[in-house]
């Protein structure tokens, strides 16, 4: 039996919501929060995308507050890592892994949800990059962080490469399920090259503060 869109996106949703939370709930470990804290930063995580996504669509209220699935999912996911954390921990690199599917599954269901909502294509791929992203911007705002996704390797990058496949895909008449696999394909294969070959886009080697250093130096030789 076919999958309808609908159905095809809430399956994606809930297995990114699942991965992300996992995510969501390390993180919060790592800085010693307690089960309260570690259950909202899995909630955080994994919905925190999809919530900003359906915000801007209309599509309200947000399907990770309509049904109890996606609360069921992230908290699962928060009691798993808080009892099995030195399991979770030893198999970071296959976590990893894990996070870059979880991102494939955003990209794909925010930019499907977006398209059958009628947003303009281009439009539809950002919003599913910000499916991707939102939910780990969001974790790492409440914990004081610098997002990764502003300095982690192609984070972003994979998941605008995904929707962009999706678009061009529906665009040119191949349904959902073609265009989902090969976007998908991508995210996770940028995702791997990143963290297996450190793949990354061009970084400022210089700031403003890296800048000032010399200047002071010169002006210290000039007053001697």
């Amino acid at each position: 039996m076919m999958l309808t869109t609908q159905t095809f996106v809430q399956v994606l949703d809930l297995g990114g919501t699942f991965v992300f939370a996992i995510s969501g709930a390390v993180a919060a470990v790592n800085r010693r929060l307690d089960l309260f804290g570690i259950l909202v930063l899995s909630f955080v995580a994994g919905n925190a995308g999809g919530i900003t996504r359906d915000v801007l669509i209309g599509a309200v209220p947000p399907a990770a507050l309509a049904t109890g699935h996606y609360l069921l999912a992230s908290v699962l996911a928060g009691l798993i890592t808080f009892v099995f954390y030195a399991g979770v921990d030893r198999l970071r690199a296959p976590v990893l892994m894990f996070d870059a599917v979880g991102l494939a599954f955003f990209a794909v269901a925010g930019t499907e949800k977006a398209l059958a909502f009628g947003l303009d294509p281009v439009m539809a791929a950002l919003l599913g990059m910000v499916t991707g992203i939102g939910g780990g911007m969001m974790r790492d705002v409440l914990l004081t962080e610098i997002p990764q996704v502003l300095r982690s390797d192609l984070y972003a990058v994979a998941a605008l490469a995904c929707a962009s496949i999706v678009v061009i895909g529906r665009v040119l008449g191949f349904g959902y399920a073609i265009p989902a696999l090969a976007g998908g394909a991508l995210c996770i294969g940028l995702r791997y090259m990143a963290i297996r070959h450190g793949w990354h886009l061009p970084i400022a080697h210089l700031s403003a503060r890296g800048r000032a250093a010399p200047d002071a130096e010169k002006d210290k030789d000039r007053d001697i």
